[in-house]
């Protein structure tokens, strides 16, 4: 295998793309032929785009400090004179998602107890199906993987009537194992593009010399493709937890009563109609939505970023 590890080393310099460093010098080169008051609009210009996107992350979360009597008497911007977390407290464990009160909590972990299984999943079977579709190519593949694509680009409406039949005889309906279901069908067409597109960029000749050296499919799979996988899978992971955690539709088709995810609890609590609108309330519980996936791309935003300049997803 000392070949094939020799070979390994070399396709994880092409598959990781160029050094950060290098990225670093080619951007400084780029910026290198802006004037100085040139640069300075472009900055004025970003900070502009940056400050509009932030505003409302801004107001949603000083209104969720505040009191109702402040929300009331105060504006939009103006910060909380007696910051609390009352609204968070009931927001939680507390506010009403129309005919129940308990806040957001099952909700909540009923996305993770969905989420976490289904990107995992679908992750998976897109490496197995991309390293097939591109190191393990058999007549009708290309035709098979044109084939999947048409789940990359067809509408989600489409799919819910036969979902929902399926679901129902399988016995799966109206629950979090029928949600994980739906996510990792659906979720199958765009880790195996992702996958596929970037294993092409693995020369063949590794998996040759693998081959020559005694190693199966699986062994090959594991021991070398797998370990050159991580700018990929750290896409996939951010993009599969981002739509899934995010979705709506499928969680008020697909669930019912303990089994709603958090976005469907999330606009329960908003819309419902039994008791006073508190937008603190409400603001606190769209915070606690997003948490999640403010986390994941807060820590690692810079390997999705570095997985894309790597090639990530290039057609």
């Amino acid at each position: 295998m000392a070949n094939t590890q020799t070979l390994a080393a070399s396709a994880n310099t092409v598959a990781m793309g160029t050094p950060r460093a290098a990225d670093g010098g080619q951007t400084a080169a780029a910026h290198s032929w802006l004037p100085k008051p040139g640069r300075f609009i472009l900055y004025a210009v970003l900070f502009i785009v940056a400050l509009y996107y932030l505003l409302p992350m801004y107001v949603m979360l000083v209104t969720s400090l505040k009191s109702m009597d402040e929300v009331r008497a105060g504006n939009l911007l103006s910060m909380p004179t007696d910051p609390t977390v009352a609204a968070w407290v009931k927001a939680w464990g507390e506010a009403c998602t129309g005919v129940s009160c308990g806040g957001l909590k099952g909700f909540f972990w009923n996305s993770v107890r969905m989420v976490v299984p289904a990107v995992l999943i679908s992750t998976m079977m897109g490496a197995i199906n991309g390293y097939i579709l591109s190191k393990w190519r058999f007549r009708g593949s290309e035709v098979i993987f044109a084939m999947m694509l048409f789940g990359v680009f067809m509408p989600l409406q489409v799919i819910l009537l036969p979902m929902a039949q399926t679901l129902g005889w399988l016995g799966l309906a109206r629950s979090v194992l029928g949600l994980i279901v739906v996510h990792c069908i659906m979720g199958i067409a765009s880790t195996t593009l992702f996958f596929r597109n970037y294993y092409v960029g693995i020369p063949d000749e590794l998996v040759k010399a693998a081959t020559l050296d005694g190693a199966g499919f699986w062994k090959i799979f594991f021991r070398i493709i797998l370990p050159l996988s991580t700018p990929i899978i750290m896409v996939t992971l951010i993009w599969q937890f981002t739509n899934i955690w995010n979705d709506f539709l499928f969680g008020v088709v697909f669930s019912a009563g303990d089994s709603q995810p958090i976005t469907v609890g999330l606009n329960n609590l908003a819309n419902t109609s039994s008791s006073v609108k508190e937008y603190n309330v409400d603001m606190a519980a769209a915070i606690i939505a997003g948490l999640p996936t403010l986390f994941v791309y807060v820590v690692a935003g810079k390997y999705f970023v570095r997985g894309l300049t790597a090639g990530a997803v290039k057609g």
